[in-house]
């Protein structure tokens, strides 16, 4: 290709384009160059000679011989090939240093794809299992393999390749070097964290740096460390907040449960004893008996129900309900616990019907209007508001309790948390608020708080607007 590049030069000056020695020079270092970006060093030097001894023969005098007479023209002629290899090689290396960047480019590229795939994975075991894949899909090898010696156990990928040497997966551990073997494209590499070896990788089938080599390692030791590390910290978590249970029902127990059995006991001690011979009396103290079992049984059914909703067991009815529906249902089942308290009913008018359970929906606002009931004067009023925000509408239940701070917000829906200044005030579980956040969460609604203390707070929950009323609209 490079004579036919020389050959086509000369034809065309000496038979088309009739122009000075130093045109006709420069042309051929400009074909050199080119030739030596497109095909490298070698051919470039060959095509600067055989470009040197035309530039003499077809137009250097005496034209047609190789004879050289003038001896500016030996200068000319050696100054031609110095400058045609220099510039080749220059060429050549521009070219060689290019398609090395393109490949450091590509590893970077692999290697952050493949870090990428890591960070996806949060569980260990399944971490294990992936990471020979991910070592084959990033990097277009033929076949990986992870060696664990806490497990003395290896990982292998699924794609059917063939397993590499076992043996010297261990050596590569053992010694904690990188071994290569070029003739059979094979790698072992020591998966390091820090400066201690964890395990080692065998990858075969494609050519890769040592500096990749390592960076691999590298990124599965940082990446199963990670891994250990969320799990530990999950387990840790699960542990604070098992405890954390655990003592709020074991407090809950001890206050709500106690009362109540506290006063059955003395109330059957009393008649057991046989000293009250009035019978009304004995009626009241019956009486006492049967209002403290009922809060037991309700106590005990507020626990299930959260446990029903916790465990995804509710069963819904959903249907086209109108608001006003939702909020007379549950105000006529508060009737008796609001008799002497002022109730402000805000509602906008034309509201749509939105998607829900009516019995559901209408429990999850008991437990807010019993919620404001419990915790602001019983000479304040109780404000209930509806509108539409965006495709649901917002409920909200106002009082003008005591308020709620902001740290205490946070915690507000957790089971079995109350007021931390209530709590002993107000009887109550700690389990009404998230059984209606769950409520309202299971009827793709939210439910939220906005409180200021010393001056009440409001509780809001949306309910998703019903879609067939909207597309009639």
């Amino acid at each position: 290709m490079s004579l036919a590049v020389v050959a086509g030069i000369i034809g065309f000056y000496r038979h088309v384009l009739h122009v000075n020695q130093t045109t006709v020079a420069l042309s051929f270092l400009l074909a050199i160059l080119a030739v030596s970006a497109v095909w490298g060093m070698a051919v470039s030097v060959f095509m600067s000679v055989v470009a040197m001894l035309s530039f003499n023969y077809f137009f250097l005098p005496p034209v047609g011989t190789f004879t050289v007479t003038d001896p500016q023209n030996w200068v000319a002629l050696l100054a031609f090939l110095l400058t045609s290899i220099t510039g080749s090689q220059l060429s050549s290396r521009i070219r060689k240093e290019a398609d090395e960047a393109h490949q450091r480019r590509r590893e970077v590229e692999r290697l952050y794809r493949f870090s990428r795939q890591l960070l996806g994975e949060g569980n260990v075991i399944q971490l294990m299992n992936a990471i020979p894949d991910y070592i084959v899909e990033s990097f277009e090898v033929g076949a990986a393999e992870l060696f664990l010696p806490q497990k003395d156990k290896f990982y292998r990928s699924g794609f059917g390749a063939a397993h590499l040497d076992e043996e010297k997966m261990k050596v590569a551990f053992l010694h904690d070097e990188l071994n290569l073997d070029a003739e059979h494209a094979e790698y072992f590499v020591p998966v390091r964290l820090g400066v201690r070896p964890i395990g080692s990788l065998g990858i075969s089938g494609a050519q890769l740096s040592r500096q990749s080599l390592e960076a691999v390692g590298t990124l599965v030791a940082i990446a199963i460390e990670r891994a250990r590390a969320v799990e530990q910290l999950g387990q840790t978590e699960a542990e604070r907040r098992g405890e954390r249970l655990k003592s709020a029902l074991l407090d809950s127990i001890t206050h709500d449960f106690r009362t109540p059995l506290t006063s059955m006991k003395a109330s059957v001690s009393s008649l057991l004893s046989g000293s009250n011979s009035d019978s009304a009396q004995a009626r009241e103290l019956l009486t006492i008996i049967d209002e403290e079992c009922d809060r037991l049984n309700h106590l005990v059914e507020e626990a299930g129900e959260m446990a029903k909703l916790e465990a995804g067991e509710l069963t819904l009815d959903l249907a086209p309900v109108r608001v006003d529906e939702i909020i007379e249902a549950a105000l006529a089942h508060c009737k008796s616990a609001l008799a002497g308290r002022q109730v402000d009913l805000r509602l906008n008018p034309n509201l749509p019907a939105v998607r829900a359970d009516l019995e559901r929906a209408k429990e999850a606002l008991v437990q807010l209007i019993d919620n404001a009931n419990l915790y602001s004067p019983t000479e304040q009023p109780i404000t209930i508001t509806a509108e539409l925000t965006g495709d649901t509408v917002t409920t909200s239940v106002s009082d003008r309790g005591p308020g709620i701070d902001d740290f205490e917000q946070t915690m507000i829906f957790d089971k079995f948390y109350r007021g931390k200044d209530q709590r002993y005030l107000v009887r109550g579980t700690g389990m009404g608020l998230p059984i209606a956040k769950a409520i309202i969460a299971a009827q793709q609604g939210n439910m939220s708080v906005t409180s200021q203390l010393g001056h009440g707070s409001v509780f809001s929950f949306t309910l998703p607007v019903d879609r067939s009323q909207k597309d009639a609209r």
